[in-house]
């Protein structure tokens, strides 16, 4: 039994639907993740899961009970807010155990509770201090706390690290981690960072528009985009999107960019059978910049497709180099190995893995191949 499970639920405020048929089933002890845009509709969803906002249409199930009609504090939820929410006059210790002594819970269990999650979180030497005294993510370890001593069916978490600068956002995202995999929670995120929501789920709901775009692990959002926003949206650079055309030859299918240019590119696939189809059609050809490398750079054992490409901008980030360049015309991103600096104006070769490419439908938008 799935310890979330909606359907067809929808949002309307007035005229603007804001969520538009969600359907989802989050399996107990996953840690799932929402991610897309500001105004995507996400943290809409996750108010709506926690009984903060209604649907306009649909159900959500929580432990196979649904829970349209009932109340935030009987849907044994805990959530975690971005603001973090705790109580400014109260101390650490009060502010974990507030809930609890709201709900009759005896001093002995609050006190065994408590401990064990100052414990968890290595926050023991935080208990008599108040949130003033605490740095952002010392008071979120607080927020996650006063969750956890509920021990909830479900864990709800609404951009929770947004507030933190980046070094600690990255400390806390491997907090946050590692605390799933030491509880097996089942934990519901939300997030509008792509790289959060990369490294930490196991499974992953693209949202767009109000419609959840896709709903995978992110092995395959990642290498199998289900469409194009899904594909320019998640990764850092995104996937390279550009127009092209598919031809066939003796050979086999040929992708073709800039077709009919002098820096024309040809490029030879194998092993896409689905885009047999679209053979003498336009479509979108697509790869990371990962797939795009310096030119003697050899994919896993295999010979790669040299081009030749103007160099516009190189950006040295420390760990590898970002190249703006020009395939058969269209702008695109590669990774290259920081240690190569292409200098802006110069033709150089790169290195084209084939294996990973996808292709795209540019009328419906949809992955091809």
């Amino acid at each position: 039994m799935a310890a979330l499970s909606i359907r067809a639920l929808s949002k309307r405020y007035a005229n603007l639907e804001v969520l538009k048929g969600i359907d989802l089933d989050i399996e107990s002890g996953e840690f799932t993740v929402l991610v897309g845009p500001s105004g995507c509709g996400k943290s809409t969803l996750l108010n709506i899961v926690a009984g903060l906002d209604h649907a306009s249409a649909g159900t959500v199930e929580i432990g196979g009970r649904v829970v349209n009609d009932v109340p935030p504090k009987d849907r044994d939820i805990a959530m975690v807010f971005q603001s973090y929410a705790l109580y400014p006059s109260m101390t650490v210790r009060q502010n974990i155990t507030f809930g609890m002594e709201c709900r009759g819970v005896a001093k002995a269990e609050q006190e065994k509770a408590l401990a064990n999650v100052a414990r968890l979180l290595q926050i023991e030497p935080l208990l008599g201090r108040k949130p003033s005294q605490l740095s952002g993510g010392q008071r979120q370890r607080v927020a996650m706390g006063r969750a956890l001593v509920r021990d909830p069916l479900l864990f709800l978490f609404d951009e929770p690290l947004s507030n933190l600068d980046a070094k600690l956002r990255v400390e806390m995202r491997m907090e946050i981690k590692r605390l799933h995999q030491r509880i097996g929670a089942t934990i519901i995120y939300v997030t509008h960072d792509q790289i959060e929501a990369m490294t930490m789920a196991t499974r992953i709901a693209v949202m767009h528009r109000g419609v959840v775009q896709q709903f995978a692990d992110p092995d395959t959002v990642y290498r199998y985009p289900a469409n194009l926003f899904v594909a320019r949206f998640m990764g850092s650079p995104p996937m390279n999107t550009v127009p092209a055309r598919l031809e066939a030859d003796a050979g086999g299918p040929v992708v073709v960019i800039g077709a009919g240019r002098p820096d024309e590119v040809r490029l030879r696939l194998r092993g896409y059978d689905a885009a047999a189809p679209y053979v003498g059609r336009e479509v979108v050809f697509g790869i990371r910049p990962e797939c795009i490398a310096e030119g003697e750079r050899v994919f896993s054992g295999e010979a790669p497709i040299i081009v030749n490409a103007p160099v516009e901008m190189v950006e040295p980030t420390g760990a590898e180099t970002i190249v703006l360049l020009r395939l058969g015309g269209e702008p695109a991103q590669a990774r290259i190995s920081p240690d190569v600096r292409p200098a802006p104006g110069e033709v150089a070769p790169f290195a084209l893995d084939t294996r990973r490419i996808c292709l795209f439908d540019p009328e419906t938008e949809r992955l091809i191949a």
